[in-house]
């Protein structure tokens, strides 16, 4: 998996790539000090990921990510920032961020998150995923239910309409310890603390 890791602090990017690089899956191909050269180095290379902080110089990191969800969307942007602004979220999503994480994460989560990011698996802070769960804008919350699978969602669903795990297993023909492990990915993919939650969120979302 190939990453790009833009950032306008040496120290951040230059760590940032250290940590990655002691995972083998991951190949860090480029270190980018702003948001022009984070596009160029990107359009050169075609990584799996563009590591992207939003605050830079020359193009700032909303409108590099525009950019290369527009020029090159098999590439998947995942920002990587100190802010924790509702608009500086709700701007990376329109534009098409996989993803929404902050600098003072622990660098394991961080690695988890660029491999979820290159599976294709939205990655929000948990810190700021209610502000997503509360939220009325489309991007928002769909970004956190479009990581759920097909699977998933249908146990989300049963949950909704206040079955139990005996129930939803009969229904979907899986063994009860495989609800169990479903409905844990649901809470922890959405962010959500217990079932009650899910049922509410499935309710919102008419799932």
């Amino acid at each position: 998996m190939r990453v790009i890791i833009a950032d306008d602090h040496r120290l951040m990017r230059e760590g940032t790539a250290a940590l990655l690089d002691t995972d083998p899956r991951i190949e860090v191909v480029g270190l980018a000090r702003d948001g022009l050269e984070a596009i160029e180095l990107a359009l050169a290379q075609q990584p799996d990921v563009v590591l992207l902080d939003l605050n830079m110089p020359s193009v700032h990191g909303i409108q590099a990510c525009a950019v290369l969800r527009n020029r090159i969307p098999d590439t998947q942007v995942l920002i990587l920032t100190v802010s924790e602004h509702a608009d500086d979220l709700h701007a990376a999503l329109r534009v098409g961020a996989a993803g929404y994480l902050l600098k003072d994460m622990p660098p394991v989560d961080l690695v988890a998150a660029v491999l979820r990011t290159a599976r294709r698996e939205p990655t929000i802070a948990p810190s700021l995923a209610a502000q997503l769960l509360g939220s009325d804008r489309p991007p928002a919350t769909a970004l956190l239910e479009s990581s759920l699978s097909p699977r998933e969602r249908d146990v989300l669903g049963l949950l909704a309409k206040g079955h139990t795990n005996r129930e939803i297993g009969a229904r979907l023909g899986i063994a009860g310890p495989t609800v169990k492990t479903h409905v844990r990915h649901v809470l922890e993919k959405l962010h959500l603390r217990n079932r009650a939650e899910a049922a509410a969120f499935a309710t919102r979302r008419g799932i």
